[in-house]
């Protein structure tokens, strides 16, 4: 009961309106309430005491104190500098990467190769840019029927359907049959345009097939290299049975061996 009578006096009693500032004190800006002062005077402490923890680190401090860090920083124009450290990478590790390397952009490619064989399966390419343009040839007798030629009339279709490589109805299905599809324009110039967007996008991932698949001959092709420029590494037999004469023998492999000629 008591609650609800607050609430009740709550939504009767006044407004509570922030005074503003005066007109005579415009030009010291806003009005600063509790609020404001609250949230400036708590990021002045924080600060505070994050200044007064700095300069007890700082008198505390050992100067003979070993930390880890100092043999990978070194102090330039006075500003520290971590040194930077060149891993040694084994040929093992090296093989390895590559392989990892071939893998993951052989995976990427074959993903690019799945969506373009989707987007073709959906666009069918037609009045695509990128698409060799088909040729029709009509073949006529004299010079006269190639004078008085015409393209609608030759293919019994309306002037407006000639430039279209697809869905182009003759005028006999036209006079039978209903217009299907859309006819606005504005619907047809927004539906070109996707499909020119969806063209588009189909080029860009194409061309990106192909750069993914350079790139993997070109890393399997260094892998390759390292693989045979360790197989061909020649190694040195030394063989001293008795003080006899040398003879160096190159076999087809690459191996030098040393064999004592006899006298």
């Amino acid at each position: 009961m008591a609650a609800a009578f607050r609430k009740a006096a709550k939504s009767r009693q006044r407004e509570h309106r922030e005074r503003s500032q005066p007109g005579f004190r415009k030009h010291l800006g806003l009005l600063e309430k509790k609020k404001d002062y609250k949230l400036r005077a708590d990021d002045y402490r924080k600060k505070q005491e994050y200044l007064r923890a700095l300069r007890k680190k700082a008198l505390e401090k050992n100067p003979d104190e070993f930390y880890y860090k100092m043999t990978r920083v070194k102090l330039q124009d006075g500003v520290h500098v971590i040194k930077e450290t060149r891993e040694e990478v084994t040929p093992e590790q090296l093989k390895l990467m590559r392989t990892q390397d071939v893998k993951y952009i052989e995976m990427k490619r074959v993903a690019e190769a799945k969506k373009i064989e989707r987007l073709k399966s959906e666009l069918h390419l037609l009045d695509f840019e990128g698409k060799q343009q088909n040729k029709h040839v009509f073949f006529f007798d004299t010079k006269k029927e190639v004078e008085q030629f015409d393209v609608a009339t030759h293919l019994r279709t309306a002037p407006e359907l000639v430039d279209r490589v697809f869905n182009r109805p003759t005028i006999e299905t036209l006079q039978k049959e209903k217009v299907k599809g859309v006819t606005q324009q504005t619907r047809l110039k927004r539906i070109a345009k996707e499909r020119q967007k969806q063209y588009n996008c189909l080029t860009q991932r194409i061309e990106r097939e192909k750069k993914l698949f350079v790139i993997a001959q070109k890393i399997q092709t260094r892998k390759d290299l390292l693989v045979r420029r360790e197989s061909l590494r020649p190694f040195l037999f030394f063989f001293f049975p008795s003080p006899l004469p040398l003879v160096k023998v190159f076999t087809e492999t690459g191996f030098l061996l040393c064999v004592n000629q006899p006298q």
